[in-house]
């Protein structure tokens, strides 16, 4: 294992395009990049400069493509509502295809700001998915963070829509989500043109804005699927796919952007060479678990299944929970953080921008 991950650190220091090409090969490209590696311009690093890609279609409609549609995609664990529930590539296909023509008929299109701000739940990931399948750029806002610092988040994000749920629950206590929201678009000077809410029914419910708000199974009912082929959904390397907030807490914090084409490679390599580093790897079929709120539909890049978590390590019910989860799903990794494969001076296609 050693001399493999040794080996694997000394290729990505000497020569990090060859490196970094080969882990490309594994996913999916409409278009083939020019270069692997743009250091012209140091240290504003780039990576796969005219490449186009679609970070939804190699994470769900590939691997239908490739017959794995009845495989389990996301399994969503929830102590808090007592809820197990398992989504096969096929049906996640379908609800964020569904979710992206309801982005779609309101407006968004490639380049404009989705803010997602809700609890650990499938809808999270599948917003966050329907925002790459039409080129939106997502941003996730902790659920329950406060008006005041959400509203500093929409300011600087702009978005477009607001995705939200009605409330999010921590261990057996309920906190209502849409008041704050409600306050944050208030004290905002950036106004979305939408809210798509989840109304949540067996937790809380909501009031809605009429003109402003809608409920989420509503518009969902209502909307034409966003189709992905092989020939469509283009999406240059180098175009945002994400911002990220993070500390401090209050306030701005620093803003982060992640091109799709690096941020993929880097996900799927990064699984492929942990693989190859351990004697006993995952096969592509396990299941696989990052304890990270942002990170929820990575495992999908590599075809495996993800665990998607609404709980705490502790507290729901007990200390054993993140044990339970490991034991009943048979997870074969867990990753707090996809950090783990050699990087170089650039910072490696995932690093941010």
């Amino acid at each position: 294992m050693t001399d493999l991950y040794q080996n694997n650190f000394e290729k990505s220091i000497n020569d990090p395009n060859a490196f970094w090409a080969e882990a490309a090969e594994d996913c999916f490209w409409y278009k083939k990049w020019d270069k692997v590696l743009d250091d012209s311009k140091k240290p504003f690093y780039r990576w796969f400069t005219g490449g186009v890609t679609n970070t939804c279609y190699n994470a769900l409609d590939l691997h239908v493509k490739r017959g794995h549609g009845d495989q389990a995609a996301l399994i969503y664990d929830s102590p808090v509502t007592d809820t197990i529930k398992t989504y096969t590539y096929s049906q996640l296909t379908d609800l964020v295809a569904t979710f992206a023509g309801v982005l779609a008929g309101r407006g968004v299109t490639k380049g404009d700001r989705v803010i997602i701000y809700m609890p650990m739940i499938p809808e999270a990931a599948i917003a966050m998915l329907a925002c790459a399948r039409i080129g939106a750029v997502h941003s996730v806002v902790f659920g329950g963070f406060a008006a005041k610092e959400l509203a500093t988040r929409i300011n600087d994000a702009k978005p477009k829509v607001i995705v939200s749920a009605s409330c999010g629950i921590e261990a057996k206590r309920v906190i209502a989500y849409k008041p704050l929201l409600d306050e944050a678009i208030d004290m905002a000077a950036h106004q979305a043109r939408a809210l798509h809410h989840l109304a949540a029914p067996a937790w809380q419910s909501a009031a809605m804005i009429a003109g402003r708000d809608l409920d989420w199974r509503d518009a969902a009912a209502g909307a034409k699927p966003a189709r992905l082929c092989a020939g469509g959904g283009h999406r240059p390397a180098l175009h945002p796919l994400h911002l990220g907030h993070h500390r401090p807490a209050q306030g701005r914090g620093a803003r982060q952007r992640r091109p799709p084409g690096g941020a993929q490679v880097d996900h799927e390599g990064s699984l492929q060479r942990r693989r190859r580093a351990r004697s006993t790897g995952p096969p592509p079929t396990s299941a696989g678990w990052w304890a990270t709120p942002t990170s929820s539909t990575r495992r999908c890049f590599n075809g495996c299944t993800t665990i998607l978590y609404e709980g705490k390590p502790v507290g729901t019910p007990d200390a054993g929970a993140f044990w339970r989860v490991i034991a009943e799903h048979k997870v074969k990794a867990h990753v707090h953080r996809p950090d783990g494969l050699p990087r170089h001076q650039a910072g490696g296609p995932g690093g941010r921008a």
